[in-house]
């Protein structure tokens, strides 16, 4: 990827957060999640799904898994994606069934396991939530360079600031490529089938 592209990239998935969110951690997890040396991203984990199943990366392993952070009361950038997301699970067809998405909600106090099955099932029922403590996905977000932190919102409560890449995992659980908000449904979908049908590269040779 040219410089110039990814730093279009970048200001994109900047410009979904509040300005208070743009500081120096946000932008030097994006920066490094958009660098071509990938070698550092990503970790192994193991989360809840709304059925209380403990979930881990591995037990994924030989699909292709789509990761995605952000919280079900997220008001535009969340729902867009999931719903591009959905419409690229259609479009792959029959292979789907070599691919797995994962919903982490950066959200655990607010976002119950009934309210996460609601959620993610109303977008498409292959989408799987999952849960942690507030420290472990947080954790977890921050080892795959994706910025999440509370804000405060004008009279009381709270929002989740998030920069909102969609994830691209080979079937070995490697960080393979990233897809920036609101990228539309056929290109995920070609992303999606180029990392199904790529034989095995090493890590930080992007599927383009």
């Amino acid at each position: 990827m040219s410089r110039i592209a990814a730093a279009a990239l970048l200001a994109a998935a900047l410009s979904i957060l509040p300005a208070a969110a743009q500081n120096a951690d946000a932008e030097r997890l994006e920066a490094e999640l958009t660098s071509d040396n990938t070698a550092g991203i990503g970790t192994a984990f193991t989360l809840t799904d709304p059925d209380g199943k403990a979930r881990s990366l591995a037990s994924f392993r030989g699909k292709v898994v789509l990761l995605y952070f952000g919280f079900t009361s997220c008001p535009d950038v969340c729902p867009t994606d999931l719903q591009q997301i959905a419409r690229a699970l259609r479009a792959v067809g029959k292979r789907a069934s070599g691919v797995q998405v994962l919903f982490v909600t950066l959200d655990p106090e607010r976002d119950t396991p009934r309210l996460l099955a609601q959620y993610t099932r109303a977008f498409d029922a292959r989408i799987l939530a999952l849960r942690g403590s507030e420290a472990e996905v947080n954790r977890i977000a921050r080892a795959f360079k994706i910025y999440a932190a509370r804000a405060a919102l004008p009279g009381g409560g709270y929002t989740i600031d998030h920069s909102a890449y969609t994830l691209l995992l080979d079937r070995e659980g490697n960080f393979r490529d990233y897809m920036p908000p609101g990228t539309p449904s056929g290109r995920m979908a070609v992303m999606i089938d180029e990392l199904l049908t790529a034989t095995r590269k090493p890590v930080g040779d992007r599927i383009r």
